[in-house]
């Protein structure tokens, strides 16, 4: 299994940075090998990449969401994929944005990409193209398009 954490300080309010990330279908507009992210109702997101020729489709379900802290989600179907992405406030003008991920390799040119760190380099990238749009929006465009519900995380096995 494969273990990605980054983060990046955004010049912009949480409010506005954590909904343009709830915007999941303008991913692909910072994050490479994304074709396209479709949401399902409230908790399913279907995705199709791209990445070094190769194509996947995979479903996965958000589950856990709390406005202006966090987004969590797990695959259901497909890739092995899962993670979680924090928004911590700096200060009225910034926001910190944590994204821990697992995720399974598949294949060969996956395998020899995680080992040589390109999956690292990629989710950087995508931080950094992140924080360039999310630097470019209007904070409250960025409020407005957002979702603001809240998910609540399921009880495991020991009740919590």
């Amino acid at each position: 299994m494969a273990e990605l954490t980054d983060r990046i300080d955004v010049e912009a309010p949480i409010s506005a940075v954590y909904s343009l990330w709830t915007q999941f279908e303008r991913f692909p507009e910072f994050m490479g090998g994304v074709e396209s992210v479709t949401q399902h109702g409230d908790d399913m997101l279907h995705w199709e990449v791209s990445i070094a020729g190769i194509e996947r489709e995979f479903d996965a379900k958000i589950t856990e969401q709390h406005m202006d802290e966090r987004v969590a989600w797990q695959s259901v179907d497909g890739e092995t994929h899962a993670g979680v992405v924090t928004f911590h406030r700096i200060d009225d003008a910034h926001t910190r944005v944590m994204l821990q991920m697992d995720w399974q390799p598949q294949g060969a040119v996956e395998k020899i990409g995680q080992m040589l760190g390109i999956d690292d380099l990629q989710v950087g990238r995508d931080l950094r193209r992140f924080k360039e749009l999310a630097e470019g929006t209007s904070p409250d465009a960025a409020v407005d398009a957002g979702w603001e519900g809240d998910i609540e995380r399921p009880t495991d096995a020991s009740g919590n």
